[in-house]
C-alpha cells in the first residue's frame, strides 16, 4: 500500500514539473526567436518481489516475473529547434533566419553567446547590437551619415551613405551551428551558450553547410501553438488529478486496514 502512495506522489511531482513547462512556452509565445521545450520522464527502479524462472525439469518454474514499478522521474526538458513562423516589420536592422543557426553575440564580461532572436538595434557608437546591447560578432560599425542598411541573405552588410553614390560594405554576418542544439543552456535574454552536450560552434556564412538564410525586415515568432498548449495543460492536471485521486483511495484503504479489529 504504501509503495502507490510513494508511486502517486512522483506522478503527481512529475505532472506539477510539466506544468511549468507549459506555462513557461505559453508566457514566451509572443518572445522573438523563443523555442518551446517539452517535458521528457523515465519509469524508476520496479521492485521485483518474484524474478523469472527457468523451466523446471521436475515441472513448474515461472516464465514472468513479479514486479511492481515505483514510479516516474523527470529526465530531461528538450527543446524543439522547429521554425517559428516569419512576420514582417518593415525595420531595416531586424533579422530572421530562415533555416537553422544562430547569430553570435558578445556579453558584457566578454563570453560569447547565442541567440535566434534578430530584432537587432543600432547604439550611439553605430554598432549593430541586441536589444540588451550586446554587439553581433562580427562586428558591424554602421557610419553616421548613413540613409539605409541593406543585408542579403548571405548576410552581406551595406549602406547607403549621404554624398555617396556607391553603396559602402560594412561587413558580413556570421552564423553559428552546433552538433547538437538541444544540448545549448538558456541563460535568460533570449541567449543560449553552449555545453559538452552541444558541441562546440561551427562559423558559416548564411545558406552554406546547411545553415539558413537570412531575411531582413522580418523577425521569426515563437514555435509555440497555443492549441496544443492548451491540449497538453488539460491532459497534464487530468493526470496530476487522477495520481492524486490514488493517494486518496490508498489513504482510505490504509484506515480501513487499521480499523479492523
Amino acid at each position: 500500500m504504501l509503495r502507490s502512495l510513494y508511486t502517486a506522489a512522483t506522478g503527481m511531482n512529475a505532472q506539477e514539473l510539466k506544468m511549468d513547462v507549459i506555462s513557461n512556452n505559453l508566457a514566451n509565445a509572443s518572445t522573438v526567436g523563443f523555442k518551446k521545450q517539452r517535458a521528457e520522464f523515465e519509469d524508476m527502479l520496479s521492485e521485483t518481489l518474484r524474478a523469472a524462472q527457468g523451466p523446471d525439469p521436475r515441472g513448474g518454474g515461472s516464465t514472468s516475473s513479479l514486479q511492481v514499478g515505483l514510479g516516474v522521474k523527470p529526465m530531461a526538458t528538450t527543446r524543439s529547434q522547429q521554425q517559428g513562423d516569419l512576420f514582417n516589420t518593415n525595420n531595416q536592422t531586424d533579422l530572421a533566419i530562415e533555416g537553422s543557426g544562430f547569430f553570435r553575440v558578445l556579453r558584457p564580461n566578454g563570453e560569447e553567446a547565442y541567440t535566434r532572436a534578430g530584432n537587432l538595434r543600432i547604439d550611439s557608437t553605430g554598432v549593430l547590437v541586441t536589444q540588451h546591447g550586446e554587439s553581433i560578432e562580427p562586428r558591424i560599425t554602421v557610419p553616421a551619415e548613413t540613409t539605409q542598411i541593406t543585408i542579403t541573405s548571405d548576410g552581406v552588410v551595406t549602406a547607403q551613405v549621404a554624398g555617396k553614390t556607391d553603396p559602402q560594405e560594412l561587413g558580413q554576418i556570421e552564423l553559428s551551428t552546433f552538433v547538437n542544439p538541444a544540448g545549448l543552456d538558456t541563460i535568460g535574454n533570449n541567449m543560449m551558450v553552449p555545453t559538452a552536450a552541444s558541441g562546440q560552434a561551427t562559423r558559416v556564412k548564411p545558406g552554406e553547410q546547411g545553415t539558413g538564410t537570412l531575411a531582413q525586415g522580418y523577425l521569426e515568432s515563437a514555435n509555440v501553438k497555443a492549441v496544443e498548449e492548451m491540449i497538453d495543460m488539460i491532459s497534464t492536471q487530468r493526470a496530476y488529478e487522477l495520481n492524486s485521486k490514488v493517494i486518496q483511495t490508498a489513504d482510505q484503504m490504509l484506515q480501513r486496514l487499521t480499523s479492523l479489529r
